[in-house]
């Protein structure tokens, strides 16, 4: 499971290749019911249905600003040009993950499942991950584990930054992280405070402002989506 993980936490922080991009555009400019070229999952109208129906999201994106959608059957990435990335990933808990999750319970499992998986992986990519900060929030999905994260050199928009100051410097990401246990299956929503290497030195914010936003962003993205098989929370 392990490397499947590794796999996850890849596709979440890919840098896309401008190809890519392009050829992804026009998913959202031709929508439409069924499958399109080069998606896992659907896109209905301006609707996401992730492969297997496990969930639907409202697109985040628009076209008009170069909203671009890339998945894998578990994981789903929606960035535009200015600065929205989110990357959601579905996976199902095999026998092992069920166990730990029965004896650890729901807090302690969400915080290991981080550690273990998402943080060691971030680390293989970006030697100096680190967790900023994380806490347990019961009255999200029955329970869920809020974290900020530091990415130094993972910030989806480092490119921009290069065009707009010239430094080419590698830029400290910040993430704000969604963990949750829906029906048996393990989602963990992630979006970047792009405006935190966009902006620079004029970038003034707090560290309780920076949650506070990514936080906000974080529901939002969660108010999208629609668990499209019985809501039984495990």
């Amino acid at each position: 499971m392990a490397a499947v993980f590794r796999l996850v936490v890849m596709a979440m922080l890919r840098f896309i290749p401008l190809a890519l991009l392009l050829a992804a555009g026009p998913l959202l400019a031709q929508p439409g019911p069924g499958l399109k070229p080069g998606l896992s999952g659907r896109v209905d109208d301006r609707t996401y249905i992730a492969p297997g129906g496990a969930f639907r999201i409202a697109i985040p994106v628009l076209p008009e600003l170069g909203g671009t959608i890339i998945d894998t059957p578990n994981v789903v990435t929606f960035q535009d040009r200015f600065n929205l990335h989110v990357s959601i990933a579905a996976f199902p808990l095999d026998a092992t993950q069920r166990w730990e999750l029965s004896t650890r319970g729901l807090k302690d499992y969400l915080a290991y499942f981080f550690e273990a998986f998402v943080m060691a992986d971030f680390r293989n990519l970006f030697p100096d991950a680190r967790t900023e900060s994380e806490r347990f929030e019961p009255e999200i999905m029955n329970g869920a584990l809020l974290a900020y994260t530091f990415l130094p050199g993972g910030s989806m928009f480092s490119e921009k930054r290069t065009l707009i100051s010239g430094e080419d410097k590698p830029a400290v990401a910040k993430r704000g992280n969604l963990v949750f246990v829906r029906r048996g299956t393990i989602y963990i929503i992630s979006t970047e405070l792009a405006e935190r290497v966009i902006e620079r030195s004029s970038y003034r914010k707090t560290t309780a402002e920076e949650d506070e936003i990514l936080r906000l962003r974080l529901a939002d993205i969660l108010k999208k989506m629609e668990f499209t098989r019985p809501a039984t929370d495990s």
